[in-house]
């Protein structure tokens, strides 16, 4: 085997990384949990690596891909967005790059579920009240009620792997859906879906007869109790939950944030949520990662209605770092990387599984 060398900007699960040695690949690791700096990053790329694995931290741009155009084969992305990478300079150097959609879509899915309930039942100001020893007596509605989810209407913007995987889970919770998309929603997917809804209230299952339907996206943000921003970043979506688009959201609804932190217009969402124009939000990513210090979506005041986490919508154990490329991102990292190295599929170099920018392979 081919003495490929690779350079991988964080240690993204041993498992999966040992298979890179075990066919004989040349592997370094960065070897500290904060990213390299850019211009180790450029020094390892112009060294002569066959294969670069990132994240979504690592601003892989065409200073980057420059070095790398004589002997980078290949950008092995740890994540399924890939914003970070700059795929005109990419294609332009011929340089392909993978990534890990669909092993995460369940996981990402089921923590933006557990978000929304986690901001509407009020779950972190309980559980503070009890851990600071300021829950004095049982009363009905002191100090606090959260609010009730089934019979609300749950909004889904975006509607690929993860916002259907979001939708599916939702229909446990008695709600009528809102799907609202770029392109249009799939009708195939909306009967199915519908077909589920209507199931459950036939067989009295459920007390609530529930629909999904597809709305443009003022009807969704005027209606929704709930709104879950499954997009991903480009230059329509940046700040699509900008000023004017807060102001369209109902003052008891909730905004919920798993897909990219800039979808979201932080100043905007911060000056809404003083103002009380909207009930709370939960957020998994930022514009900035990780987080200020300074950052205004700290302040004390939004501490109740607030909930920050840290990119951890794809943190489960085995979604992280699984060496199967069918149920791990560190698997399907790593089995992206080989299959371009190798050329497992010679005869068309456009069928490579999990490669994003097939137009860099050229012809």
């Amino acid at each position: 085997m081919t003495a490929f060398r690779v350079f991988a900007t964080c240690d993204i699960g041993s498992e999966a990384l040992d298979r890179l040695e075990q066919r004989g690949y040349q592997l370094e690791v960065h070897d500290s949990i904060t990213p390299p700096s850019k211009h180790l990053i450029i020094e390892k790329v112009a060294s002569g690596i066959d294969a670069l694995i990132t994240t979504v931290r690592d601003e892989i741009d065409e200073e980057v891909l420059r070095a790398g155009r004589e002997t980078l084969q290949v950008i092995a992305q740890d994540a399924v967005g890939f914003d970070n990478i700059d795929r005109e300079a990419a294609n332009r150097y011929g340089i392909p790059f993978t990534h890990t959609a669909d092993v995460l879509t369940d996981t990402t899915a089921e923590f933006a579920l557990f978000m929304l309930g986690c901001v509407s039942r009020k779950l972190y100001p309980s559980e503070k009240l009890v851990r600071e020893g300021n829950w004095e007596t049982w009363h009905p509605y002191h100090p606090m009620l959260g609010d009730e989810v089934h019979g609300k209407t749950v909004v889904i913007i975006g509607t690929g792997r993860i916002g259907r995987a979001f939708a599916v889970r939702c229909t446990g919770l008695e709600v009528n859906i809102l799907c609202c998309a770029r392109t249009a929603v799939d009708p195939e997917w909306l009967t199915r879906m519908q077909r589920i809804l209507t199931l459950q209230a036939d067989s009295g299952l459920t007390s609530l007869p529930c629909t999904i339907r597809e709305v443009s996206l003022r009807q969704a943000l005027e209606t929704g109790d709930y709104i879950s921003l499954h997009v991903p970043l480009n230059q329509d979506t940046h700040h699509l939950m900008d000023r004017k688009a807060l102001n369209l959201i109902k003052s008891t609804a909730f905004l919920i944030n798993t897909s990219r932190g800039a979808v979201v217009d932080e100043a905007a969402l911060v000056e809404a949520l003083k103002e009380n124009r909207i009930a709370g939000a939960a957020l998994d990513v930022f514009e900035q990662e990780p987080l200020p210090q300074n950052s205004p979506l700290r302040d004390p005041a939004l501490e109740d209605r607030l909930r920050l986490f840290h990119h951890f919508g794809s943190g489960g154990r085995q979604t992280r770092l699984s060496a199967d490329p069918e149920k791990g991102m560190a698997g399907r990292t790593v089995e992206g990387l080989i299959q371009v190295l190798e050329r497992k599929n010679d005869q068309e170099l456009t069928r490579i599984p999990y490669v994003v920018n097939k137009e860099a392979f050229g012809g």
